[in-house]
């Protein structure tokens, strides 16, 4: 996977369960931490409620776990995004400790006009800042 994006974290022992493991679902924690990182240092906004009335909504999620992360470890959590059409768009991701993967996943998530809740275009200016190009 391309790495456009890198974020750091540290597993927490709320990401836990009683030996210290994290538990499947604080994978997505990652996930989303990783993705509200890189939506705020490339867009600027709030997420999932960015400016212009646009909300991004969950429509598909997977990951698939290699090698289990314990309480203390430091996380490289690699973000790629993928614009599937003009209302969806996809992030891949990939956790890494020390370079040896752990999970890989994606979140797939849909443009919606947040007063009407009806899928939208993704605004271009939003997809440029995602894809870093020049408006």
């Amino acid at each position: 996977m391309e790495k456009r994006f890198i974020f750091k974290e540290n597993v927490r022992i709320y990401d836990t369960d009683a030996q210290g493991i994290v538990h499947y679902a604080g994978y997505y924690r990652f996930f989303t931490d990783a993705l509200e990182q890189f939506v705020k240092d490339r867009i600027g906004g709030t997420f999932p409620l960015l400016e212009d009335g646009v909300w991004f909504v969950v429509v598909e999620s997977n990951a698939k776990y290699y090698k289990p992360a314990r309480v203390g470890d430091e996380l490289e959590v690699s973000l790629s995004p993928t614009l599937l059409s003009e209302k969806v768009i996809k992030f891949n991701f990939g956790i890494e400790r020390s370079g040896e993967l752990l999970c890989d996943g994606y979140i797939t998530q849909v443009a919606l006009n947040e007063s009407k809740w009806k899928s939208v275009p993704i605004p271009k200016k939003f997809v440029d800042r995602i894809f870093q190009k020049k408006s």
